[in-house]
């Protein structure tokens, strides 16, 4: 077991990695930028260090500085956390050369997933259904309207690099393809350094249904259940559960056996998730793997009672895991809201000081913070602030758990989207389990257009 580790990260994150590595008897060392040196994560951490100004590309993104950290420090482990640097496979191999364990899996694996089309290619080796689409990077507009052709609309046009929605966009018609094609190839090559283009038919009213896996050093790989992420806004995550109201147990089973096959083929250790689409025939296609942690593992942890922070901690160390499939037991349910600074109807970042902040508690309430009463939310980072769990003996049972404890949330000073999260948890739809991906666009943005 590692003594020191550093966190790669920000925020609630990294709040949650020092909470585990606490209980541990790990001493953590935190990095913050000049806009972050008062937050909760830096006072809490037994050491903090500031390593650049505010912008992301030189702080958080800045890698020398963050190995230089590392090493001044004593760290002998970076945990990345989720975004940022968390699947950025060269930080991977720089702390491999550095003698610094990253804790993830191998940078060639990482390399290998953050590529959508080399990803879908792999899965396709590996026996794991893929959505009828092209393999190969789209350059040209010319290019991807015979794609299209072969294919057939809707489409869905994607970034090979992208996460977030960023670089997707759903088209209908040689004119939608066209009008998209350059500015989401832009928008892609902005984010991610790549602006490599590819073309999926479109799966319509899909769950989006994903794996949580653990897979040690020594061969051993445990699904931990699956989750339902369907809720979404601008194609990004915003409601998760598990296990999913959905799916029924012979594609629950089929889904976890898929996931395993999927890590086993490319040799995958730590936690990891592999996401897929599943249709109103309730067959399913692999979208992405995501080779981090999840924003949304705290629901897996809710009905598992297993600290996925301390598993991949264990991992990265060398151990063994100590439970298999068959005793990873499935207890309750569990459904989480993500907490953004932004304007509920536009989605519009919403920046500034945090004036009140009350959080609600009680049987079942799980909150993740990153922020208190005082705390200045700026644009430089994504404006997640936090993230609330409520878990259930039933879905029933959680669902109103979480509606009561999101009534209970006080926050002033700036717009938040708990009111969005209230409209969504109680509306009768997300009730009765009917949770595509369309949700949002269905159910909730129409009631402002009356």
């Amino acid at each position: 077991m590692f003594s020191k580790i550093l966190i790669a990260n920000r925020g609630e994150i990294a709040r949650r990695v020092i909470r585990t590595c606490n209980r541990l008897g790990i001493q953590t060392v935190a990095i913050f930028s000049e806009a972050d040196a008062d937050s909760l994560y830096v006072k809490e951490a037994n050491e903090a260090y500031c390593i650049g100004k505010p912008p992301v590309n030189q702080s958080y993104l800045n890698i020398e500085e963050i190995l230089l950290t590392a090493k001044r420090s004593g760290a002998e482990a970076i945990h990345p956390g989720y975004g940022l640097l968390s699947e950025n496979a060269d930080f991977a191999r720089r702390c491999e050369k550095e003698g610094i364990v990253f804790i993830g899996p191998n940078p060639e694996i990482i390399a290998s997933m953050g590529s959508k089309i080399e990803a879908r290619k792999t899965m396709k080796e590996a026996g794991v259904p893929i959505i009828e689409g092209i393999d190969a990077s789209i350059e040209t507009e010319e290019e991807a309207l015979v794609a299209a052709q072969e294919i057939g609309y809707p489409l869905m046009l994607k970034a090979s690099a992208g996460g977030g929605g960023i670089g997707m966009q759903l088209v209908t018609s040689d004119e939608e393809l066209i009008k998209a094609f350059s500015g989401n190839k832009k928008r892609a090559e902005s984010f991610f350094g790549d602006g490599a283009m590819f073309i999926e038919k479109y799966i319509e009213e899909p769950h989006h249904i994903e794996v949580q896996i653990i897979a040690d050093t020594h061969g051993n790989i445990v699904p931990l259940w699956e989750r339902e992420c369907s809720i979404q806004r601008r194609n990004q995550k915003v409601v998760e559960e598990a296990p999913s109201p959905y799916v029924n147990e012979s594609t629950r089973n089929a889904l976890l056996d898929a996931a395993v096959r999927a890590a086993k083929h490319i040799g995958y250790t730590n936690a990891g998730t592999i996401e897929f689409l599943v249709d109103r025939e309730q067959n399913f296609y692999f979208l992405e793997m995501n080779t981090r942690l999840q924003v949304e593992h705290p629901v897996t942890e809710e009905i598992t009672g297993l600290d996925l922070v301390e598993e991949q901690i264990k991992v990265a160390s060398k151990e063994a895991l100590t439970f298999t499939r068959e005793e990873v037991c499935r207890k309750g349910h569990a459904v989480e809201v993500r907490i953004y600074a932004e304007d509920p109807i536009t989605f519009f970042p919403s920046p500034g000081k945090i004036s009140g902040l009350k959080l609600p508690i009680g049987e079942g309430i799980r909150n993740e913070c990153g922020v208190e009463k005082g705390s200045q939310v700026t644009p430089f980072y994504d404006p997640m602030i936090a993230k609330l769990i409520a878990w259930g003996k039933n879905r029933e049972d959680a669902c109103k758990r979480l509606e009561a404890a999101l009534l209970n949330y006080e926050i002033t000073g700036i717009k938040t989207n708990v009111p969005m999260l209230l409209r969504v948890v109680s509306h009768e739809q997300f009730l009765l389990g009917n949770t595509t991906t369309q949700f949002v666009n269905q159910y909730y943005l129409p009631s402002f257009s009356n």
